[in-house]
């Protein structure tokens, strides 16, 4: 037997913190025919703005801006891959090193081998990561509040988002990476749905054997120590959680494409043992810190700590394959220093550490104080409001295709957000830390944590040169914020009886149901004024120079 005082339903204490979730909160609502439509009709709808002239535009037949480094490492892969399931290995002879691991590059090759060394086959891959893109952060946006029209909000603005977009449509690493994490954030949030769900089961079946000892209840051998449906301290045991090993695979992925993702792996991390704390406690486990110590924290770092770190080690498979990658035979040919605390390592361990080391040197002297410019260059708080675009294309010497400009006409392409969109970022961002904070709308907090991921750390490295494509990694989840106000503020308010307003939409709309509608169009009203520079289209020099609103975009 164990002692009544410990039994969360017993001890009248702990049956005062008992605040189960309720039924809303832990239990998921299928997938219907509406999800369905909206998830086709958005995804159709982002493959097509995706795809549409995917080969333009091209520098005199060979990659833009950055393209110029991945595209080519991409196709050494693709020039080298001997063994089906090894691959081929990067270089990079411009620059000496590869300075990001190589899994975006590898996912490239793949649409090389099918299109050869041609802008489908540099851009396809990130193409259609750049459509799934949009898919997740609708399923995730649904997830955190189960509604359809919330998902289809969040589709829409990620549609007709110019990051998302550009970085799309161009063989570069970040929209890689940024499916991959908005992949894991989406699984972990189902992870969390699904352990509310077991513990509130484990709880009621609890309550429902109505058991009596001593003060008219009794105790089952459910109430057992170590017994998986409930110990009496420690609450009962999860299970495996597959969702939380897949978000596991996910960051192991985006960290294979960046180091950057490091960030996600510690922030979503923390905020998924923090969540299973939470659950703990609002059933009154006696003691849900041991309980999160003993249990929850050595299974959360094998799935996202140890799983992640195997894929990673997984994606260098090639380089350790092979006998020609760079500093592969380090630690054997001179280029590691004698003395050095690597030689104490096996050869092939150190040459890798030594690699490592050198990337890590290049990315933490590529600071402004040591010299280092860029004309692009921005810095984390520009990002908030797409203050400093990134020019990736420009052609300023066309003539225009109707003729009759004397100025002449141009094509440009930046990375570019859609103002509608950035520009309301810091109130979207306080609206849903006031909504966490104060009302208890719990919906807001996944995506505040992946906004924090991709924003945070960067203001503590400031001095180092950044670029606005950091930002597309955190856009999603502002974007999920968005749709969630969009999903509180729809059929909210009076009823507007505009004669005009209820013929093309049949019916009386609310105010708020009108906000919705206005703020939608408006996304998608910009998209299209911008899309000349986010197309490279042909323009007249005064079209284009009537897009630059600010002077920070030139």
């Amino acid at each position: 037997m164990t002692a009544v005082a410990d039994h969360p339903t017993a001890n009248p204490a702990h049956a005062r913190r008992l605040r189960p979730f309720t039924e809303s909160q832990r239990n998921r609502t299928p997938l219907d025919r509406r999800d369905g439509y909206a998830l086709l009709c958005i995804g159709i709808l982002a493959a097509i703005t995706r795809f549409i002239g995917l080969s333009h535009p091209v520098s005199s037949g060979t990659p833009i801006f950055d393209e110029k480094h991945y595209v080519p490492q991409a196709w050494d892969i693709v020039r080298s891959w001997e063994h089906l399931l090894i691959g081929g290995i990067e270089s990079n002879p411009g620059y000496g090193l590869v300075v990001h691991p190589p899994l975006a590059k590898q996912i490239i090759a793949l649409a090389e081998f099918v299109f050869g060394y041609s802008p489908w086959g540099w851009r396809a891959m990130a193409a259609a990561f750049g459509t799934a893109v949009v898919i997740v952060t609708m399923l995730l946006a649904r997830e955190l509040t189960q509604s359809w029209k919330v998902g289809a909000f969040a589709g829409i603005i990620a549609t007709f988002d110019g990051v998302l977009l550009v970085s799309s449509r161009f063989g570069m690493l970040d929209i890689f990476q940024v499916f991959f994490i908005i992949a894991a954030a989406w699984m972990l949030a189902r992870d969390h749905r699904e352990m509310r769900a077991r513990m509130h089961r484990a709880w009621q079946t609890l309550v429902d054997d109505n058991i009596t000892a001593g003060n008219g209840r009794t105790f089952t051998s459910a109430d057992k120590p170590g017994n998986n449906a409930w110990n009496s301290r420690f609450g009962p045991r999860f299970g495996v959680r597959w969702w939380r090993f897949g978000a596991g695979i996910m960051l192991g992925c985006a960290l294979a494409i960046k180091w950057s993702g490091l960030y996600y792996i510690a922030f979503f991390g923390l905020f998924c043992v923090l969540g299973d704390l939470i659950i703990r406690r609002r059933y009154g486990v006696t003691r849900p810190y041991s309980a999160v110590w003993f249990r929850d924290i050595p299974a959360a770092l094998a799935s996202l700590v140890a799983v992640p770190v195997l894929l990673y080690l997984w994606s260098w498979r090639a380089w350790f394959a092979s006998e020609t990658a760079v500093y592969r035979h380090a630690a054997v040919d001179g280029t590691i220093e004698d003395g050095s605390w690597l030689h104490s390592l096996p050869d092939t361990v150190a040459s890798w550490l030594y690699y490592h080391q050198s990337v890590l040197e290049f990315h933490s002297t590529l600071t402004s104080s040591g010299g280092h410019t860029h004309p692009w260059d921005s810095k984390p708080w520009a990002w908030l409001a797409g203050l400093r675009p990134i020019l990736y294309y420009s052609n300023t010497e066309l003539d225009c295709p109707l003729g009759g400009s004397e100025a002449g006409c141009r094509q440009m392409l930046f990375l570019f957000g859609t103002p509608a969109i950035w520009w309301l970022i810091v109130p979207g961002l306080l609206w849903a830390v006031w909504a966490l904070v104060v009302r208890g709308e719990r919906a807001f907090a996944w995506p505040l944590v992946g906004f924090a991921a991709g924003f945070i750390p960067w203001l503590a490295a400031y001095d180092r040169q950044m670029y606005f494509f950091y930002a597309a990694a955190f856009i999603p989840f502002v974007i999920v914020i968005y749709a969630i106000i969009l999903g509180h503020l729809a059929h909210r308010g009076r009823y507007v009886r505009w004669r005009l307003l209820v013929h093309l939409t049949g019916r009386e709309l609310t105010v708020g149901s009108l906000v919705v509608i206005v703020y939608l169009a408006t996304v998608v009203g910009m998209f299209i004024y911008y899309s000349p520079i986010l197309y490279a289209l042909t323009i007249t020099d005064g079209w284009y120079h009537s897009l630059m609103w600010l002077p920070s975009w030139t």
